[in-house]
């Protein structure tokens, strides 16, 4: 491998990211008929295979895993830490992170602008679908997950804290039976997630409030929960971060009901030897370690 041209191992990198031709070419600024005859080329000098051809797209070979490390240390060697300002429109490399979306939403509101001023090498693409993507297809670069990886290799680090809590508008709760207790919840209509749908044991909040509850209207989305609550249908289980911010939202048993869950960061542990990656990693850690107060609510 000590031969091979960083050149031709830009699209290798473009198209193991993208998945498809198409779209590494338009990372790359060429056509995808270039960024087949490279893929052929790079083949070829190899003496073998690097992706399988099918309808979804390229798939990557074990042949292409092995390749990966050495093409992203040339990538790395080539282009160092990429926080320099100043860079030139193109040359931005894709960083795909895959995120929930209660997660999604304080990054994009909170971090991405601060993000993008300290990494303009560095062009974020947010996925807030987890769930459809395959770790060991290493089909995001860094994955916030609500449970530690524990397997192959992956490493996870504890990113933050933060906390749930039942919540209602004053309306419902003034016109439905008085919640002393959970088990007074069984009376009530309860919103959550559909069980089925639930990506990670992380998001499985209601057999802990109380073993019987089950939702009565559910959603895969936690922004659907949050607008059925906020228009006064029912109760549901909240981030404390995303519920704050309405006023018109109460708590419900606040005593009682606190759920506390954390937020990891997992990447492949050939992404942590980059140094971009390492830069992104502590970059997250910093910012989400400043808003503490805002993801952890204070006990009543």
């Amino acid at each position: 491998m000590s031969t091979l041209s960083w050149d031709d191992l830009q699209f290798f990198l473009a198209v193991m990211r993208e998945r498809q031709l198409s779209r590494a070419a338009r990372v790359l600024g060429t056509s995808h008929v270039t960024v087949s005859r490279r893929i052929d080329r790079l083949e070829q000098a190899l003496n073998t295979r690097l992706f399988e051809r099918n309808p979804r797209g390229y798939e990557p070979t074990p042949a292409s895993q092995r390749l990966l490390e050495t093409a992203e240390r040339m990538e790395e060697a080539a282009r160092q830490l990429p926080l320099k300002q100043g860079a030139a429109p193109g040359q931005a490399r894709s960083l795909r992170l895959a995120m929930p979306e209660g997660f999604a939403s304080l990054f994009s509101t909170h971090l991405l602008p601060e993000f993008i001023a300290r990494f303009p090498l560095l062009s974020p693409e947010i996925i807030t679908m987890p769930q459809v993507l395959s770790l060991s297809r290493r089909e995001a670069d860094i994955w916030i997950t609500l449970d530690p990886v524990m397997h192959g290799p992956y490493r996870s680090q504890r990113l933050a804290d933060y906390t749930l809590h039942l919540y209602a508008t004053p309306g419902y709760l003034q016109g439905a039976a008085a919640i002393h207790v959970p088990q007074d919840l069984l009376s009530h209509r309860i919103i959550g997630y559909i069980e089925e749908m639930i990506f990670a044991p992380g998001l499985d909040y209601l057999g802990e409030v109380h073993p019987s509850l089950r939702a009565s209207v559910k959603s895969s989305s936690v922004f659907s929960q949050l607008a059925a609550i906020r228009n006064g249908l029912g109760v549901g289980v909240l981030p404390h971060f995303l519920a704050a911010k309405y006023p018109g939202l109460q708590i419900v048993l606040p005593r009682q009901v606190r759920l506390t869950r954390t937020y990891w960061l997992t990447c492949h542990r050939d992404v942590r030897t980059m140094r971009w990656a390492g830069a992104v990693i502590d970059f997250l850690g910093e910012k989400l370690a400043a808003r503490d107060g805002e993801l952890v609510r204070p006990d009543p």
